[in-house]
């Protein structure tokens, strides 16, 4: 099986310069059955320049720029979809979960799973550095919320750390709407609606206190995000 790596960027240059050689290296070691894909959101600080650096003299490593902001879900969307390999993972910039930790995601997808999960809230999950009490706060809030009104036996919605066998990745981010942080919701909604089979796979994760979430503004987009989901699904937008 190959693989795809997804990874959103918005004003990252710097992290990039730190993480994504990490990842490039990981790939490496897979041969030419892995892919690196970065989508740069619209950034203003050279996160494209600094991305295309790397890049630069590796085929299987492309940059997709876009014009403008658009968010979290437009980017990781424009990324799975412009994805070539059976399996496709989207990490987030800053690696809280390290690249490593992939390969936990890919032994989900071999127990026949078509969307495995990277959970920080299992039991046997492994958080050496912890959100800020507010904002760790606030997500679990967010993750209860989820679980009651959408996703029920889902621990952990948010982390930014998911597999996809390709097939189910392409059905879902064909119908994907949302382009905000709210839209791993939306994805797994629409599985479970499909009949995709998701499992949550433990992992170890540390907390990048240099977050791009403003945690007032984002969360209410993020509440009314999940707003838009609900009145979609109800109105059948989504058949």
């Amino acid at each position: 099986m190959g693989l795809s790596i997804v990874i959103p960027a918005y004003n990252e240059a710097r992290r990039l310069g730190r993480t994504l050689p990490r990842v490039l290296e990981y790939a490496a070691a897979l041969g030419d059955s892995a892919e690196v894909i970065v989508v740069d959101d619209g950034s203003t600080d050279g996160t494209a320049e600094v991305a295309a650096g790397l890049a630069r003299g590796r085929p299987r490593v492309s940059v997709l720029r876009g014009a403008v902001n658009r968010g979290k879900g437009a980017s990781v969307r424009r990324g799975v979809l412009a994805a070539r390999e059976d399996e496709i993972v989207f990490t987030d910039a800053d690696l809280s979960a390290p690249i490593e930790e992939v390969a936990k995601l890919r032994a989900g997808l071999a127990e026949a799973y078509d969307i495995a999960i990277g959970s920080r809230r299992l039991d046997a999950s492994d958080v050496r550095v912890r959100q800020p009490w507010l904002r760790g706060l606030a997500g679990r809030g967010f993750s209860r919320l989820v679980s009651l009104c959408f996703l029920p036996g889902i621990h952990d919605s948010q982390c930014g750390f998911k597999a996809f066998r390709r097939p189910a990745a392409a059905a879902l981010f064909a119908r994907q709407r949302l382009d905000g942080y709210a839209f791993d919701v939306e994805v797994l909604w629409l599985a479970r609606r499909l009949g995709y089979r998701v499992v949550e796979v433990p992992i170890v994760w540390r907390d990048d206190p240099e977050t791009h979430l403003r945690l007032v503004r984002d969360s209410l987009g993020m509440l009314l995000e999940l707003a838009r989901l609900w009145i979609g699904g109800w109105r059948g937008s989504y058949r």
